[in-house]
């Protein structure tokens, strides 16, 4: 079955003149204020539980930092400028600017700067880095639940009581169980329970604000530490160490590429001033508190955010305030993951999966179980094999670096478009130093739990990469098996074969030919219906096609109609909506007396030139396990017809 197309360069001026107003129209509607509480829950819940682990982590035997005035003043003056120049100053003054019609994310960058015709059977290497970063998310996609979650749990053991009686064993069983609701919960949808993020998470920031200003309060002297010269003084007392210490540091920028992502669901403006008015002086606030804390009593350096409220009775909300603030920012990401693979597959980066529309009113809420259990095993896995937050850190950084790096690399090729490369180049320069500081500092995390989201991300690599060739190949076969339509319809004029009653829908990818699924059809069944439909899907370069302007109906000859249906690539098609909207254009059909043919290719594995065998055979079994058409795109099961070929690869 032909997969729906992707194209650079299909949408008219008309549909990109309506797609921002498409987006818009699948944004919630709310308030000023409700769109800027929803914001904050959504969009800042993984950055926002940084604080849990990310100072802490600067210190102690690992990273070779003591505790002394110099290292916490320097580090804090570190956290602060990483926090404006890479959240503040690349996304939220720049990134966010780059939008694709009101959507964000790494595949709506990528779909920018694209050129509009790539040779067939070719990955254009702006595709390549475009894919290895959606490849990297779903690794953070593991990696973020089971690090916030596990961060959040293990509060409780500096409960002196409860150390005494071992509650320390539990913290990875009952990390296991949270983490299996959460995921278990994901089928019902994240409307019902996207209501209370908001508030969560303003009750989090406050809370994080509220700590870090008192122990600020109890030693102001902590805030000297904005000025750069104490980051510039940590590197040159510490050298070499110092600088490998940013591979800690960068925990405090995590969850920036969400920012950037969910803009098509709140506007630019909503996240700009969510991160300016809370999230951006709650963080800094709390940093700064733990480093004044640390500064007071430097045992408490390895539980610096629990050690906010010490060993009182504060500790048990604080730590179940925590637990709930991680499932709203895991929340979050996995719902961002769904909406990454739904755009990957209408992109032709993946094969078809099951997409469950979990919300009548708001097309962005789906679920997908293949990626919400895939992400679920990958998590428990995780927390069951590395059993610590601090472990399972040196996993964390590598991934958010590259991902990163990889942002900014897409970023200058569309800016270049706008300024020039003198303007442009200065711009992301700043940014490229930045990402290649986090990321060389990271380098030696590698073989201490860095290669997880390495491996995670090859793998998914290999999997796009291949079905992205496997495609273009069946692509071509199909095109080499096709007719031009005007001879067909020649052929048909003389043959005149016997017309039955009601509409026959053949799906193509070729919109400029005979589909090979009909002329198999009519070489063995010589007859034909009284309407027969030549339909094409294709996927456009923008987020959302406007419903008024999605579908076109060309009338031919012999009864024979042409009908190209666009769609976003953060939307699903369905036929039927399809042939509805056609009706306007023309073409009637009754949906009891409408029959659709399918073409299904058996793939054969053979020694042929094009394809390494190793591909061959993941791109034949991600076929067999593709989701059928039928499913996909919600063809009623019983006047659907199948017909097969033989495709050597």
């Amino acid at each position: 079955m032909p997969e729906p197309q992707s194209t650079a360069s299909a949408s008219a001026p008309s549909q990109r003149g309506t797609a921002r107003k498409e987006a818009q129209e699948h944004r919630p509607h709310a308030s000023s204020l409700g769109m800027l509480i929803a914001a904050i829950g959504v969009v800042y819940g993984d950055i926002g539980t940084s604080p849990l682990y990310a100072f802490r982590e600067c210190f102690g035997p690992s990273t070779g930092i003591h505790p002394d005035e110099g290292s916490v003043l320097g580090l804090l003056s570190l956290f602060f400028w990483s926090l404006a120049l890479i959240v503040t100053l690349k996304y939220v003054i720049f990134l966010t600017r780059a939008d694709n019609h009101g959507e964000g994310g790494i595949l709506s960058l990528l779909s920018l700067v694209l050129p509009r015709r790539i040779e067939a059977g070719k990955i254009h290497p702006l595709a390549l880095v475009g894919m290895s970063g959606a490849a990297l998310l779903y690794a953070d996609g593991v990696l973020t639940p089971a690090v916030s979650v596990v961060s959040a749990v293990e509060g409780v053991t500096g409960i002196r009581a409860l150390a005494d009686v071992g509650i320390e064993r539990w913290v990875v069983p009952a990390s296991l169980v949270i983490l299996f609701f959460l995921f278990l919960a994901q089928r019902r949808g994240t409307a019902s329970v996207g209501v209370v993020f908001g508030p969560v998470m303003v009750v989090w920031f406050s809370a994080l604000f509220g700590m870090g200003a008192y122990w600020i309060v109890q030693n102001p002297a902590v805030l000297w530490a904005v000025s750069p010269t104490y980051a510039a003084s940590f590197f040159v007392d510490h050298g070499w160490t110092g600088f490998f210490v940013l591979g800690s540091v960068v925990l405090c920028v995590t969850g920036g590429e969400s920012l950037y992502a969910d803009m098509g669901h709140f506007g630019r403006v909503p996240i700009s001033r969510a991160w300016m008015w809370v999230v951006f002086p709650s963080l800094l606030v709390n940093y700064f508190g733990q480093g004044a804390l640390v500064l007071s009593r430097p045992e408490v350096a390895e539980d610096s955010f629990f050690g906010l409220v010490g060993d009182t009775a504060w500790r048990i909300p604080l730590v179940l305030l925590a637990t709930v603030s991680t499932v709203v920012a895991s929340q979050a990401l996995i719902s961002g993951a769904f909406s990454l693979t739904r755009a990957a597959i209408q992109l032709g980066f993946l094969p078809r999966l099951e997409i469950r529309h979990t919300s009548s009113e708001t097309e962005g809420q789906i679920y997908i179980p293949e990626v919400n259990w895939g992400l679920a095993a990958g998590c428990m896995l995780l927390v069951a094999a590395l059993r610590s937050s601090s472990n399972m850190v040196h996993a964390y950084g590598i991934a958010v670096t590259v991902t990163m790096l990889i942002t900014t690399v897409l970023f200058f090729v569309l800016a270049r478009r706008w300024w020039g490369d003198v303007r442009a180049g200065a711009i992301c320069l700043v940014f490229l130093a930045t990402d290649l500081a986090f990321l060389f500092a990271n380098i030696r995390k590698v073989t201490s739990g860095g290669w997880i989201p390495l491996t995670i991300a090859a793998c998914l690599l290999a999997v796009m990469t291949t079905w992205k060739l496997g495609r273009d190949r069946v692509a071509r076969f199909l095109r080499d098996r096709s007719r031009p339509l005007d001879a067909f319809l020649d052929e048909v004029d003389r043959q005149d074969p016997m017309r039955v009653k009601g509409t026959a829908v053949f799906m193509t990818s070729t919109q400029n030919g005979t589909p090979p699924v009909l002329l198999h059809h009519f070489k063995h069944n010589q007859v034909l219906h009284e309407q027969v439909v030549l339909l094409s899907i294709v996927t456009d370069d923008v987020p959302f096609v406007a419903r008024s302007k999605r579908v076109t109906v060309e009338r031919l000859r012999e009864g024979f109609f042409r009908v190209t249906a666009h769609y976003g690539f953060m939307q699903t098609a369905k036929v039927t909506d399809i042939l509805r909207a056609a009706e306007s254009e023309g073409l009637h059909t009754r949906s009891d007396a409408t029959s659709y043919y399918l073409g299904r290719e058996k793939l054969v594995v053979t020694s042929n030139p094009g394809l390494t065998k190793w591909r061959k055979i993941l791109f034949a079994f991600l076929s067999r396990n593709a989701r059928p058409a039928t499913d996909f795109f919600k063809l009623p099961p019983d006047r659907v017809v199948e017909m097969g070929m033989a495709l050597e690869l």
